[in-house]
């Protein structure tokens, strides 16, 4: 079980190397960006626990602490104002998944009402930039 997940984790990390040397290739056309969030982790075996439903207050971090990946094309830091390196600099920080509709939201520059900058990780590097 242990080696078939840990070929998931290779094959998705394959596959977004692949989209972003993609979308390498595409930037003189458009302004590119790849953000990828896993739903959730999994549980292989910690504890006799082999599974990934336990509610979150009982869940171990194992199956809470996920990989948020973002890239974004020079173009797209020009266009958006927002740096991978600001972006690295605030990778310790704590975020969940309630970040993720409101970080895509800004990094599209969506207007909307329901949108929330304090769930925005990537606002603070727009004002910055």
């Amino acid at each position: 079980m242990v080696n078939a997940y840990d070929n998931t984790i290779l094959y998705t990390d394959h596959f977004l190397a692949q989209a972003i040397d993609w979308m390498r290739t595409h930037d003189a056309a458009s302004a590119t960006a790849l953000v990828y969030l896993s739903d959730h982790g999994e549980s292989l075996g910690e504890n006799n626990l082999y599974l990934h439903g336990l509610p979150y207050r009982m869940a171990p971090d194992v199956q809470k602490r996920v990989p948020w990946v973002t890239w974004l094309s020079p173009r797209f830091e020009q266009q958006s104002g927002v740096t991978v390196a600001c972006l690295k600099a605030k990778a310790d920080e704590r975020a969940s998944h309630d970040h993720y509709f409101h970080t895509a939201l800004g990094l599209l520059g969506v207007q909307t009402q329901v949108y929330r900058p304090q769930l925005d990780l990537s606002a603070s590097c727009r004002a910055a930039g």
